[in-house]
């Protein structure tokens, strides 16, 4: 019995905190755990990606399962979540902030032009502007994150002979953002954003609308479904990294710029960049990693969408209708207040 009443006591308590909590603060709360479930559930695929964008010879001439294999090989288990610290680190206030702003943007809009239809349309600007914000702010911990996950580092219990070391290694990730930032200050921090943003602005966007066009087109009966919630959520990211995939395979090359030992010139610009990979390494660099890409991003943004749905559930943030509903009607109990006083 005591247990019993401890455990309702507890529930009500936990209501009690849902209930106090602005609507904002759960968007953040249910953005953040679906980014960090979704990016840890891909790790080791995001690490094999990043090997084959950056490191082309050594790892895609011997393909997906060859690269697994050495990867195993040469540095154990732990291998595969080389830099998923930093990436989780980044994901969780990235994803916060993503999931957020399109919410926030979403209702700002319909508040700010009522004349603007609610269609897809809508949720491709409130998308594309979400994404373009939490890059913004997050971007230096995806290049901590690139950074760590480029080193190729033998595993103190595997001696293996043949093991290409990058010749700076980072010990972690404040190791990581204190050399970079000595090295090339705040800019080199920021090194690789403006293809992430060029990248960004369309996937998010496309991501949204993607998502948001099918569950429209759900019968009523089967929009509450998981299964159909990954299903849209794996489309749309399929679809949305299609589009956007050469943008990043340019920002992470720009991101490993500095560690990799080369005697060609420093690389600046986005397009110059872009030309130069097409030039030297072929177009179908471009899309170096994109089988493996599909592979991540279908679970990634299917995973992603669904928990965000669940967790909103569960902290009981109201449907976006009720949300706009409401902002309108305490606008207009405010203005005819304001206009008497």
């Amino acid at each position: 019995m005591a247990k019993k009443r401890e455990e309702r006591e507890m529930n009500t308590y936990l209501d009690g905190i849902i209930e106090a909590m602005p609507v904002f603060a759960k968007e953040l709360i249910a953005g953040g755990v679906a980014g960090g479930v979704a990016k840890t559930v891909v790790a080791p695929l995001e690490r094999i990606k990043i090997l084959f964008q950056t490191r082309r010879a050594e790892y895609q001439s011997i393909g997906l399962f060859g690269s697994i294999k050495k990867i195993a090989k040469t540095e154990g288990p732990l291998g595969f979540y080389r830099g998923n610290g930093a990436s989780v680190a980044r994901i969780v206030p990235y994803a916060a902030l993503h999931y957020m702003t399109y919410e926030q943007y979403r209702r700002w809009i319909i508040l700010t032009f009522p004349d603007v239809g609610r269609g897809p349309g809508l949720d491709l600007v409130a998308g594309s502007f979400a994404g373009g914000t939490a890059v913004l702010f997050t971007y230096p911990l995806d290049l901590v994150r690139t950074k760590l996950a480029y080193q190729v580092v033998g595993s103190p219990k595997l001696n293996v002979q043949g093991v290409v070391n990058t010749g700076q290694i980072y010990k972690g990730i404040l190791d990581c953002f204190s050399k970079t930032y000595r090295e090339a200050g705040l800019r080199g921090l920021y090194r690789g954003v403006a293809p992430s943003l060029y990248g960004i602005f369309p996937y998010a966007g496309l991501k949204f609308y993607f998502y948001e066009e099918m569950k429209r087109h759900v019968p009523q009966e089967h929009k509450k479904s998981i299964m159909v919630k990954l299903v849209c959520g794996s489309v749309a990211g399929l679809l949305g990294q299609t589009f956007t995939y050469p943008l990043d395979v340019v920002r992470r090359q720009m991101q490993v710029q500095r560690i990799v030992p080369s005697n060609s010139p420093e690389m600046k610009g986005t397009m110059e960049v872009l030309v130069m990979i097409a030039q030297k390494q072929g177009w179908r660099q471009l899309f170096s990693g994109l089988s493996i890409n599909y592979l991540k991003v279908v679970p990634s943004v299917a995973i992603g969408f669904t928990v965000y749905d669940v967790m909103k559930s569960y902290l009981r943030v109201p449907s976006r209708d009720e949300a706009v509903t409401k902002l309108v009607t305490n606008k207009r109990n405010t203005h005819p207040s304001s206009l008497h006083s």
